[in-house]
């Protein structure tokens, strides 16, 4: 039987994701901070909420920073949310923190004066959005372009490398809302509440042989 590890290093949506997962494939999903049973896993999920100094530290404490870094490189990964911050280089939340470099760009803060036009945009960015293909990818099999998903969050991608940008979004600025580099592909909403695509594309993970 295939095994998931969703990573669980005290910060995200564990649960959800782990259910989401569960509901869409007959793998073995594990919730777990076990380094040896990450590195044992088929596939990694490195979910994220809050505060992306909290998830660093917390990464840290627990000794994953260098299993993320191994694992992404040579499986199926996928990184949601904050997950997908904390593979950029560098974030100006917090007064600026290190992440883990995987991928090359900077996580950059919406601002108090956002707009779309004329019309005043809140922050963060919470609820439906459609989300722009810019790469064929398997993880898109089946979902439509400029399919909804949904977001929440304050800071938003700047990715420094145009042909790694799998999908993007408009909320006052144009952001990375999809990142994807070898076998790791990552994504700025949430799929877990994304309904029928979000479930869509969390199929197509269980079915990505890391390859595209």
């Amino acid at each position: 039987m295939q095994t998931i590890a969703v990573i669980d290093y005290g910060m995200g949506n564990l649960h959800s994701v782990g259910k989401a997962l569960e509901h869409v494939s007959s793998a073995r999903v594990q919730i777990t901070s076990d380094p040896q049973v990450i590195r044992d896993a088929d596939r990694i999920v490195l979910p994220g909420v809050g505060a992306i100094r909290d998830c660093m530290a917390q990464m840290q404490q627990h000794q994953l920073l260098d299993v993320i870094r191994e694992v992404s490189a040579d499986r199926p990964f996928l990184g949601i949310c904050v997950g997908m911050q904390a593979l950029l280089d560098y974030s100006e939340e917090n007064a600026g923190v290190d992440c883990l470099g995987l991928l090359p760009g900077q996580v950059k803060a919406f601002g108090p004066d956002l707009h779309e036009g004329q019309q005043h945009l809140k922050v963060p960015h919470m609820g439906w959005n459609q989300v722009t293909q810019r790469l064929p990818h398997p993880l898109w099999h089946n979902i439509a372009d400029q399919a909804h998903f949904y977001f929440v969050h304050s800071y938003y991608v700047a990715a420094d490398n145009p042909r790694q940008i799998a999908g993007s979004c408009q909320y006052g600025v144009e952001f990375a809302a999809a990142l994807a580099d070898g076998a790791r592909f990552a994504v700025q909403f949430h799929p877990e509440k994304s309904d029928t695509d979000g479930l869509q594309l969390l199929q197509n993970f269980v079915a990505w042989d890391g390859r595209w």
